[in-house]
């Protein structure tokens, strides 16, 4: 197996924060999808009908090494439903790039892992939120869990370092230590955990999104458990519980969750899209962060422009270059951590609130308010329309923080009108 290097490719060093560079990119290569999520931000399925090919997408991935870039994530909808996949990564790899792929699982044999790894593929991230009766739920269909597992045995069995990505919401934030439990069982080296932002399909699912002042007890519970790992190795496998980038800000356990161990103290140094990130769709249009709504943060497409041109100039790519803590607005203009925070994550606030600036789902800013004996709920007030990467609109309501809990909102897409595929076979 494939030992992880002392010092991450993609990690900051500390003349990576003197200038702008994308030493990590987010490439989602194909739409196409072989299962239903109903938390999807892309709302995949259907690959685009316009989608690069694989001369554009090689000429892009030398656009990216030309840029210093070192590491990049393939995403789909699934990345390996794409026939020239090998030949990327290959390409990635002999530029100098680590190549890693997140997926789904649902179709990932020990046979094409194996295919992926012999093309340069060093690592695979998995997919799984949460036990099979939850994590089915949120896929979409009834054995996605199973093949999940399979999924990160066969990467192991390949060579691969395999971690895990988990997107906490109300379904699964009670079963943390479960849904950790099992993956440590198998092999994981990291644990990558954030928050389920009210994008794309998750948008329709406003009664899975946590209210804000429940970030506290999620936060707490990942600590408790990151502490538990660093006293302990499953069959001597390192682990680490990696806080994605909503999954703060700034309260007692920030440098514990954003710190690589061994590898010196971090904190939350502000949004990082289009700094030191960048996002790739599978028409080409680029965006300083893959999580962000394409419609206010398109920079321009590859077609039309080249990467480098895209990168340099493009003022939706280069938006956190440029900005300071003017722009912050509500409770976050008032913060302590302003300068620094710029209000945590720009996609978890722009697809919560309708634009960033403002982010609710903060450790800080929960505590702060309790103080006063105010917590913040939220009420969605505009429906997303019902495309790639979109978003609706909420507002926050303030309430007494010992409020009687409110029923959770009704689902936009009601459960009985949910496309499900065909039970996918446990063996």
């Amino acid at each position: 197996m494939i030992e992880p290097t002392e010092v991450p490719v993609r990690a900051l060093m500390p003349a990576d924060l003197m200038e702008a560079k994308p030493i990590y990119a987010v490439w989602e290569l194909t739409m196409k999808c072989d299962q239903p999520c109903q938390h999807c931000g892309s709302r995949a399925g259907a690959a685009r009908d316009a989608e690069l090919s694989t001369e554009e997408v090689l000429e892009v991935a030398a656009s990216l090494a030309r840029l210093g870039c070192r590491e990049v994530a393939l995403i789909g909808g699934e990345a390996y439903l794409r026939e020239d996949l090998a030949e990327i990564i290959s390409f990635l790899a002999r530029s100098g790039i680590r190549v890693i792929m997140q997926t789904g699982g649902r179709a990932l044999t020990a046979e094409r892992a194996q295919a992926l790894r012999a093309a340069g593929l060093t690592g695979l991230g998995v997919s799984v939120d949460g036990p099979a009766h939850v994590h089915d739920e949120l896929r979409g269909n009834v054995g996605s869990h199973a093949a999940a597992i399979r999924a990160l045995d066969n990467a192991r069995g390949a060579g691969l370092i395999t971690t895990a990505n988990t997107q906490i919401n109300r379904l699964n934030a009670h079963l943390l230590r479960e849904t950790c439990a099992e993956l440590r069982s198998h092999g994981i080296q990291t644990w990558q955990v954030q928050i389920t932002v009210p994008m794309g399909r998750a948008a329709d699912h406003p009664e899975w999104i946590l209210e804000p002042w429940r970030v506290v007890e999620v936060i707490d519970t990942l600590a408790a458990i990151q502490r538990e790992a660093l006293e302990t190795h499953v069959s001597g496998v390192p682990f680490n519980v990696f806080a994605n980038n909503n999954i703060g800000y700034f309260g007692p356990h920030e440098q514990l969750l954003r710190s690589r161990p061994g590898g010196g103290d971090a904190h939350w140094r502000g949004c990082r899209g289009g700094i030191n990130a960048i996002g790739i769709e599978s028409n080409g249009t680029v965006k300083g962060c893959p999580s962000l709504p394409t419609v206010p943060y398109a920079g321009g497409n590859v077609r039309e422009r080249g990467l480098e041109h895209i990168w340099e100039r493009s003022e939706e790519v280069r938006f956190a270059r440029d900005r300071d803590a003017s722009e912050l607005w509500g409770h976050c203009a008032t913060c302590y951590y302003a300068d620094e925070c710029r209000a945590g994550c720009s996609w978890t606030a722009h697809c919560t609130l309708g634009r960033r600036g403002n982010n609710p789902f903060c450790y800080h800013r929960v505590t702060q308010l309790k103080r006063r004996g105010i917590r913040e709920r939220l009420v969605m007030k505009q429906r997303a329309p019902h495309v790639p990467y979109d978003h609706g609109v909420f507002e926050l309501v303030e309430e007494a923080w010992d409020a009687p809990p409110p029923p959770p909102p009704e689902p936009v897409v009601p459960r009985n009108a949910r496309r499900r595929l065909a039970v996918i076979p446990t063996s």
